[in-house]
């Protein structure tokens, strides 16, 4: 059968076993390298890919993905027709309305700031919000007029709350004539929920709706209407749609624009992480030019035979581009195949590790997310092995321009 001289020499060398054991270590050394250095930038991006979507559903747990909120607060606003509007659109799932206030949690001796969310206990949108992250009480008992709310995790833990309690609430307000007069209001704790987020387990406290709107006067509570969507990651889309719909006087806003910083901040160390774990890569490419210099040193005779039976400098170039090609691109694909089978069995491994050595690597006391998530994005898996199989790529130019420049003559005079 037919081979290309290049390609056939090539694959020779690559299984010849060399006579220094220099050039075998690195080379080694070089396919083990490509290897980690992938398996690891995999196992790491598809870690922090967890940890995103985690972060992204605590985040979502009790914020609509859209918010439709009125630039001026003092001014009506016809939230059932809006809300209608909302449930129009492919792919919105309910609408429903809130209201906001800012006030005080006060009992004594503690103090702290909390913002009340008014919701309607009835409506789907509050359910698939808040019910799953009550652990203690309903949801159902946030009646109207009788005072009952559902405080986070935190607040109850600071303030030594637990169902039954009573709370005081300083609402501040002020007068038609701008003097402030704070507003005292005691309130029943119905239940307690925890959402395992430090923003909301330690800020929110949720009432019913009409209870809310009756702690302000008109202008002084914060309405609005929240979009519950069947894909979160459609917000940007719909909340276009909405705002092209509304009058300008109601602000849209999604779920990607209030949490910028959040991702913001992992998308720069998902980049500066995936750049420092490609050095691993690039270091195992500079053993790979390495080798391959060794080798055409080792060749040089038969580079001059070859050269001189009439083999063109190009194809003495294509044999150790061969060689490299296949020492790296084989690291490549086991580095692919290793990281697929970590990042798939991270559930399993991370456990198995703690057992084994009996540490705990996310402490339940100091982290809200105790087990490490994993989710594989085949994007950034081919984005991975196309950047290691460039750089083995590069690697294997320098030493076959100089195997191409070998002279047979010099090569040949001492033979």
């Amino acid at each position: 059968m037919f081979h290309p001289l290049p390609i056939y020499v090539g694959l020779r060398y690559v299984r010849a076993r060399s006579t220094r054991f220099f050039v075998s270590f690195i080379t080694w050394a070089s396919l083990v390298g490509v290897c980690v250095g992938v398996a690891a930038l995999i196992v790491i991006l598809s870690v922090m890919n967890g940890f995103e979507g985690e972060l992204r559903d605590r985040l979502l747990s009790l914020s609509a993905p859209v918010r439709v909120t009125a630039t001026r607060a003092a001014e009506a606003t016809d939230w059932p027709r809006i809300a209608q509007i909302a449930r129009g659109l492919p792919g919105v799932k309910d609408a429903a309305p809130y209201a906001e206030i800012q006030a005080l949690a006060v009992r004594q001796p503690e103090m702290l700031p909390v913002l009340l969310r008014g919701i309607d206990p009835g409506s789907p949108a509050a359910s698939g919000e808040l019910a799953h992250a009550i652990t203690q009480g309903r949801l159902e008992d946030l009646t109207r007029g009788e005072g009952r709310v559902i405080v986070g995790e935190v607040i109850a833990e600071r303030l030594g709350l637990s169902p039954g309690d009573a709370l005081t609430v300083l609402v501040p307000t002020v007068d038609a004539d701008g003097t402030p007069t704070p507003k005292l209001r005691e309130l029943r704790v119905a239940g307690v929920f925890e959402a395992g987020l430090q923003d909301h387990d330690a800020t929110l406290i949720f009432g019913n709706l009409a209870d809310v709107r009756a702690l302000g006067p008109a202008g002084t509570v914060s309405e609005g209407l929240r979009v519950q969507l069947q894909d979160v990651l459609a917000a940007p889309a719909v909340a276009a749609q909405l705002r092209a719909r509304l009058p300008a006087t109601l602000e849209v806003s999604d779920w990607t624009r209030d949490n910028a910083n959040y991702f913001r901040a992992i998308r720069i160390e998902k980049t500066m992480m995936s750049l420092i774990l490609l050095l691993i890569v690039a270091v195992a490419a500079f053993n790979i030019v390495a080798m391959l210099v060794m080798v055409v040193t080792d060749k040089r005779t038969d580079i001059a035979i070859m050269r001189t039976f009439g083999a063109a400098p190009r194809r003495v170039m294509g044999i150790f581009i061969t060689q490299g090609l296949v020492i790296g691109w084989l690291g490549v694909a086991l580095g692919v195949v290793l990281g697929l089978l970590l990042a798939f069995h991270v559930d399993t491994i991370v456990p198995f590790l703690e057992r084994t050595f009996r540490f705990q690597i996310m402490d339940a006391d100091v982290y809200y997310i105790t087990a490490i998530p994993s989710e594989v994005h085949w994007r950034n898996i081919a984005a991975i092995a196309l950047a290691a199989l460039l750089l083995t790529a590069i690697a294997t130019v320098y030493p076959a321009i100089r195997a191409a420049r070998t002279a047979p003559a010099e090569a040949l005079r001492y033979e």
